[in-house]
């Protein structure tokens, strides 16, 4: 795909919001990939870092390995989740624990009109496609109520962490981040994102790396294969998901990290009883500013296809 300097600017402005989102502790990057219509050129461009591809970059071949697997796009996404984890973390964990009602709120919004959206994609419903929906909704919502384990921090564990994690970052609906909190891990690596812990940083971008390419490839098979069935169960992924990001919650069970700050270990959800309008308005602009980025999404595509 030809593409221009203010293509590739866009696609550093995908990344910055995939990289806002995987911060998030219930709101996924693959999300937002979604969202922006990039998502399977995504899965696609990691699956393509393979043996045959490295073999050209361990021969010297540097623009047949970057061609091969679509190096300028992925570079591109990957900046933007780099400049935005790393400009974001800090202000994200503070407005979390300051204003969690608020920032919730607009992250429901946000994946609430992602659900709707992504199934839309979806060209006929049938008993099957159903069927992967609410597989993918229960399992989602389970996931949610999992309790959140304490974990230790060698780094081993630390590695298998991101390969884990790294799964979730580019699925719709659960997150990398909420899968570290499960993990017992998400604090810890947003303080050695915050404090440039290189070695916890390197050793977690190694499992994730590995995890990210093994995990693409299913995926991307998955899609091929059974697209409609696999965009059904990513949505109901995604609706399940809305446990998480429900903005009103109490803390049941809290716990000490390694750092002695007390976290919440095991939250509920409540009615809402505080800053009630103030949230549903910010659900409202989650929910239209999705709308707005899939209609310019829409656009572009057809202004592509066009031009074929």
């Amino acid at each position: 795909m030809e593409r221009r300097l203010k293509d590739y600017g866009l696609l550093i402005l995908n990344g910055m919001g995939m990289g806002a989102a995987d911060v998030v502790p219930g709101v996924s990057g693959g999300t937002i990939a979604f969202i922006v219509g990039i998502y399977e050129e995504l899965i696609d461009s990691i699956k393509s870092v393979n043996a045959r591809s490295l073999k050209y970059l361990f021969t010297l071949k540097l623009k047949t390995f970057w061609k091969a697997i679509n190096g300028n796009f992925l570079l591109s996404i990957v900046a933007g989740i780099g400049i935005s984890i790393f400009s974001l973390a800090r202000l994200i964990t503070y407005l979390l624990t300051t204003h969690p009602v608020l920032i919730w709120a607009f992250f429901f919004g946000l994946v609430l009109s992602s659900t709707y959206f992504v199934s839309l994609r979806i060209k006929k419903w049938n008993i099957g496609r159903i069927i992967a929906f609410a597989i993918g909704t229960a399992l989602a919502y389970y996931i949610t109520v999992a309790t959140p384990a304490q974990t230790p921090d060698n780094l081993f564990f630390i590695f298998l962490c991101g390969a884990i994690a790294i799964c979730a970052m580019i699925l719709p609906g659960i997150s990398g981040s909420f899968i570290l909190v499960l993990l017992g891990k998400y604090f810890y690596i947003m303080e050695a994102v915050k404090t440039l812990n290189i070695t916890v940083l390197l050793t977690f971008a190694c499992g994730a790396a590995i995890g990210i390419v093994s995990f693409s490839n299913f995926l991307s098979f998955l899609l091929r294969k059974f697209h409609d069935l696999t965009i059904a169960t990513l949505a109901g992924f995604m609706l399940g998901s809305l446990n998480k990001v429900w903005p009103w919650k109490e803390t049941v069970e809290t716990y000490i990290d390694s750092h002695g700050v007390t976290r919440p270990l095991i939250e509920r959800n409540i009615a809402p009883d505080h800053l009630i309008w103030q949230s549903l308005l910010l659900m409202l602009t989650g929910f239209v500013l999705v709308y707005l980025i899939e209609k310019i999404s829409a656009k572009g595509e057809k202004k592509e296809v066009a031009s074929k």
